[in-house]
This record gives structure tokens, C-alpha cells and sequence, in this order.
């Protein structure tokens, strides 16, 4: 998914000065690509003398997150348009499907804002799939949660998005709303309900999102006006300026 013009979120911010957590990810089998950008895997060795800081950026994407420690904490989130920094404490083993934006269409309600933290209480089988999944080396896990993706296509809860697919191949030539409203070949009205629904952003909130996320991957002038405009917008959306995040966090 790194060909031009295809929308490839850098993930988020792993902390630089712990060497012992092991982070994975893998593409999905190509069947699932327009529906999953990665299968990822956050755990401790062993416990950790300070607790762990993970910053989560915001990337338009909505993740079914599965705490390997915790059974039955298991759920589907996304963040808003800025970021948060987590603290995930000394031991910890999360598994997550990152679905691309505007994927999902479940119930939006179901898909609640921030790290999941409480016992799953919604009707999928998120919770016996989750004590499936322990004990798994991540290659068979990989296995189980691309059956789970087919089964949620099957049942319509996730199908590919063709406006944030349309968007993501004209992503070099975007630079405001109003030219992200005609490469979808939407008036921007409609495309703000469209938006809205599919992903839980305003177009601009989205734009923003993209912006931040092609900042990460190159020249920051190709998504910012200019360099103070980046410096300032990264700080709002992360809290940092680019400097900082860069010697305090691993992307």
C-alpha cells in the first residue's frame, strides 16, 4: 500500500527508551486489502520497570482491539481528530485489526471514542474470539482474524468505502474540502453526510487527519502550506512540535 496516491497511516508512537515491547504487523491477504490495513501486536516480554507510554495518532481508522491479558475486554474504537498519549502500565498484550476509514457500518455507537477499557457487552463474538486467540503465535492469529473479517463481509458490517477509496487515490492532488467533495464526485454537503457516517469525521477533521498522516511519510510542505503552518498544526493535533515527537517517540 505504498504506491502513490494510497493512503498508508503510519501507525502511532511506540516509545523510544523501551527496547523490551515488541510491536508486530502484517498486510492482510490480498482479498482483505481494501477492507484491512494491518494486523498489529503490542506486548511486554516481561513486566516493565515504569509504565509504558503509547501515543496513539489519529489515522481515520476504526480498530477492533483485543486485550490478550483481559479475555473479556475486547472491543471497536477510533480516535477524533487529535491524538492521545496512553499510559498502558508495566505489563500488557494487545492485538488489533485496523480497518481502513469509512469501512465499518456497524452501529457507530459501537465504535466508542479511545482505548477500550471495559468488559465487551455488544452481540459479536468478540470475546470468545479473544480467548481463541491466546496462545496463538501471531501467524495463526493473523489466520483467525482474516476469517473474522470474511464473516463480518458476509454479514455487512464492513464493506469497502468507494468515497474514501476515491479519496485516498487522488490524495497528492487534495488540498481543501472543496477539492476532496469532487474527487468523490460529491456536492460537500453530501459529502459531509457521507463522511460523517462512514468514518465519524467532518470533511475538514478528516482532511486534517490525512494531512498529519502524509506529514509523517515525507516533505511536510506537500500536505502544508509552509513550515510554520506544519509546525503548528502537528503541535495541535499532537501536543508536540515535530522535533519532540521525534526524539521522544519511534513511528
Amino acid at each position: 500500500m505504498s504506491e502513490r496516491g494510497m493512503y498508508d497511516p503510519k501507525g502511532n508512537g511506540k516509545d523510544k527508551t523501551v527496547e523490551t515491547v515488541q510491536f508486530f504487523e502484517a498486510e492482510p491477504p490480498k482479498h482483505l486489502r481494501g477492507i484491512v490495513h494491518r494486523f498489529l501486536e503490542l506486548r511486554t516480554q516481561a513486566a516493565l520497570l515504569d509504565d509504558y507510554r503509547f501515543h496513539a495518532l489519529p489515522d481515520a481508522c476504526t480498530y477492533i482491539v483485543f486485550d490478550q491479558l483481559n479475555p473479556g475486554v475486547v472491543g471497536i474504537t477510533r480516535l477524533h481528530s487529535s491524538s492521545e498519549e496512553l499510559n498502558l502500565g508495566k505489563t500488557f498484550h494487545f492485538l488489533n485489526i485496523r480497518l481502513l476509514p469509512g469501512v465499518w457500518q456497524g452501529d457507530c455507537e459501537e465504535a466508542s471514542y479511545g482505548l477500550v477499557k471495559d468488559a465487551y457487552d455488544g452481540t459479536l463474538p468478540l470475546t470468545a474470539l479473544n480467548q481463541a486467540l491466546i496462545g496463538k503465535d501471531f501467524a495463526a492469529k493473523q489466520s483467525m482474524l482474516s476469517r473474522f473479517v470474511e464473516d463480518l463481509i458476509e454479514r455487512k458490517l464492513v464493506i469497502a468505502n468507494p468515497v474514501t477509496e476515491r479519496i485516498f487515490q487522488h490524495l497528492d492532488d487534495i488540498h481543501s474540502v472543496a477539492e476532496m467533495a469532487a474527487v468523490a464526485g460529491l456536492s460537500p454537503r453530501q459529502l459531509q453526510r457521507v463522511l460523517k457516517k462512514t468514518t465519524g469525521f467532518a470533511p475538514h477533521d478528516f482532511l486534517k487527519v490525512l494531512r498529519l498522516q502524509q506529514s509523517l511519510d515525507g516533505e511536510p510542505s506537500l500536505s502544508y502550506a509552509d513550515q510554520s503552518h506544519f509546525i503548528h498544526s502537528f503541535r495541535r493535533a499532537t501536543g508536540y512540535t515535530p522535533g519532540k515527537y521525534s526524539r521522544k517517540f519511534d513511528v
